[in-house]
């Protein structure tokens, strides 16, 4: 290999090695891990902290996804040839470097806010690199994957300055399991089948919880319930083509799966009593996952 491509990454495998389809529901973590921290109530700021957590988190997650594909070069080689370092579209060491570089100026965008963000930021990278070294050998894999989201609540909120109360800890608990459940279910994406179905048991938590949230905390409020509805079908037709096993099934599923993140978030966010702006906004962050994944693969 030669030094001029030794350090290649091309334009369009940039894109693809990031999965950056699916950055819209990092906005949407930062807005509900924000939310549930009570940033942005009572009249308080708002979008500077969700500029300046979302940017962090998306740091994170792209640092994460090029880690992912470094580290899985030689199993991709076998199992997807179509990915970019395979097709010759980037260079392994350039990807690490990339990376790695990505997760050290989302940890220090994090500790910019203190020692929490620190902390927060420093939990969240190891997750990523623990999950991206070790996920193809252990079935702990979709749990590592689901703490890292659990992470990205707390991260935004510590970001802000504010603290991990009871709300933001049971809400990043839900993401976890919806995130595992789907991690489980895109960890069969190579193989284009669900061997297993029992697993997504999982996936009805964070819908029992949100259900829960909405008529508790806001006593059926219109709008929640509506969003709820949304994720509900956004499940149902996911779990549909988990089932079904056709051609191409498992990956639209967990591309699906993985856009409804942003419904989630969005139902939260109206649980807590958000803005409308940031309702709206969350919920927005669902269909742009999904319209961006037809422009560039999200898994």
């Amino acid at each position: 290999m030669g030094a001029s491509t030794a350090w290649l990454i091309r334009p369009r495998a940039a894109l693809v090695l990031g999965r950056v389809s699916n950055l819209p529901t990092v906005v949407s973590d930062a807005l509900a891990g924000l939310t549930l921290a009570g940033v942005g109530m009572s009249g308080g700021p708002l979008l500077a902290p969700l500029l300046e957590a979302s940017l962090a988190l998306a740091l994170f997650y792209v640092g994460g996804m090029y880690l992912n594909d470094a580290f899985d070069a030689a199993i991709d080689a076998q199992e997807r040839p179509n990915r970019p370092i395979p097709r010759g579209d980037a260079s392994r060491i350039a990807v690490f470097v990339a990376g790695f570089l990505l997760l050290a100026l989302g940890l220090a965008l994090a500790a910019r806010s203190g020692a929490a963000g620190a902390l927060n930021g420093a939990a969240l990278a190891a997750a990523i690199l623990i999950y991206d070294v070790v996920h193809k050998r252990t079935a702990l894999a979709p749990a590592i994957m689901g703490a890292c989201r659990f992470f990205a609540y707390s991260t935004a909120a510590a970001i802000a300055g504010a603290s991990a109360g009871p709300a933001l800890v049971l809400g990043a608990a839900g993401l976890f399991a919806h995130v595992v459940g789907l991690t489980y279910a895109a960890r069969q994406e190579a193989y284009d089948r669900l061997d297993r179905a029992w697993p997504l048991a999982v996936l009805a938590l964070p819908l029992l919880g949100t259900l829960a949230a909405t008529l508790w905390l806001r006593g059926g409020d219109l709008a929640g319930l509506l969003l709820w509805l949304a994720l509900l079908g956004a499940m149902a037709v996911a779990l549909f083509r988990l089932f079904r096993r056709s051609p191409g099934d498992v990956p639209k599923a967990v591309g699906l799966l993985i856009a409804a993140i942003a419904l989630y978030d969005a139902v939260l966010v109206a649980a807590a009593g958000g803005a409308g702006w940031a309702v709206l906004l969350a919920a927005l962050c669902f269909p742009a996952t999904l319209a961006l994944q037809r422009v560039v693969p999200g898994t």
